[in-house]
């Protein structure tokens, strides 16, 4: 896949608190709570939420299903955490005071089937990607667009702008020359506030400094237009203003739109499912043959078949940057890494309640965890993929 040299793209990402993000975070939740108990539990949870209302459903496994029974009356209080961490404390949409619906039932046993045998939980195709343009090895538009939502979630929890509320999104337009990054010629920002009477010019004089914080000096220029809150107030934010729901943010998720995505949504889903690990796999691939020298920017895909453990077919494109033929660095991939959705588990170490937190600000490009959260995120493979090729 080829790339023109100069051209201009743009990015969003959408913070913590908003609609979407916010049922992935009662998702993972739930997940989280579930894997502690039993690190091999089955879980595929979707929440829904609205003003005044949170409706979690789905399918869920324990070993001990005297157990699960006890877990099921946990799910209240674990969304209402999540809702009150987020910061939701407006009238029509309260942690404290919202209805919370349970639906979670028992997963079929049609499905754990082929999963029981190491097999693929889904069919589907799953890409990762990866670029030198950010020291994260990610591309600058996405990359940006959270630290941007992810600072200004800081300075409202640590109370230093106290009229900024949760719900928030951003988008920047990157210039690029020769390829590279070099200008950011829009910032399209909106968040929600508590002041009736703030305006544009009020909230673009809070977020301004912490923008500039983040971003690149170089970046922004005389040229650089700037879109704060651009339709005037914007109070009435999260479920009582839009509703939201599970999954429906995978490009925020992954690259902004940079590379391919395949497979679904990743949050409510346990590690058995290939839509998840599969892709977090291919991002740890690609991430690695970035950093070991042999490509500027890789995409790899891998598809699966449902209860088939081995791949059906695994993709290795760069764009012409590689340093040796695609098919060479194709080859070195199944040397390094066994690509069976057991064989990720083990390699990434998936099987820990480290999924909450990937539910916000991407999957990708942030730094690896002590406790084994973002694994995929290291470049532990680099001597061995140049051995390899």
């Amino acid at each position: 896949m080829t790339t023109p040299s100069n051209y201009v793209f743009s990015s969003e990402s959408v913070s913590e608190g908003h609609p979407d993000k916010l049922c992935d975070r009662i998702s993972d939740s739930v997940l989280d709570y579930l894997l502690a108990i039993e690190p091999h539990a089955r879980v595929g949870c979707e929440t829904f939420a609205t003003s005044g209302l949170v409706v979690i459903g789905g399918e869920v496994g324990l070993s001990d299903k005297e157990r699960l029974k006890d877990v099921m009356g946990r799910v209240t209080e674990i969304a209402r955490n999540c809702i009150r961490e987020i910061g939701y404390e407006q009238e029509k949409f309260h942690w404290n005071t919202c209805h919370v619906l349970n639906f979670l039932h028992e997963q079929s046993a049609h499905i754990a089937q082929g999963v029981d045998r190491d097999g693929a939980g889904d069919q589907g195709i799953m890409f990762g990607y990866a670029v030198d343009e950010t020291p994260e090895l990610m591309p600058a538009p996405i990359q940006y667009a959270h630290a941007i939502l992810r600072r200004l979630a800081e300075v409202r929890k640590a109370g230093l702008e106290p009229t900024l509320r949760p719900d928030a999104k951003s988008q920047l337009s990157v210039r690029y020359e020769n390829g590279r990054p070099v200008e950011v010629t829009s910032v399209v920002l909106s968040t929600q506030h508590s002041d009736e009477n703030q305006t544009s010019d009020d909230i673009c004089a809070i977020v301004e400094p912490y923008i500039r914080e983040v971003l690149p000096p170089e970046w922004l220029t005389d040229r650089t237009v700037w879109h704060v809150n651009p339709t005037g107030k914007f109070v009435i934010g999260g479920p009582d203003g839009d509703a939201g729901l599970t999954g429906r943010k995978i490009i925020v998720d992954t690259y902004g739109g940079a590379a391919p995505h395949g497979g679904g949504a990743f949050s409510g889903k346990d590690p058995t499912k290939v839509d998840r690990s599969a892709a977090y796999a291919a991002r740890y691939l690609a991430k690695n043959v970035v950093a070991a020298g042999l490509a500027r920017r890789c995409t790899v895909q891998v598809a699966y078949a449902i209860g088939v453990a081995e791949p059906q077919s695994v993709l290795v494109d760069t764009g012409g940057t590689g340093v040796v033929p695609d098919a060479v660095i194709e080859a070195a991939i199944g040397k390094v890494m066994d690509l069976t959705p057991r064989g990720i588990r083990l390699h990434l170490g998936l099987n820990r309640p480290i999924y909450a937190r990937t539910s916000a600000y991407g999957h990708f490009g942030r730094a690896p965890e002590a406790d084994g959260g973002f694994s995929w995120e290291k470049t532990d493979l680099i001597e061995a993929l140049k051995k390899a090729v």
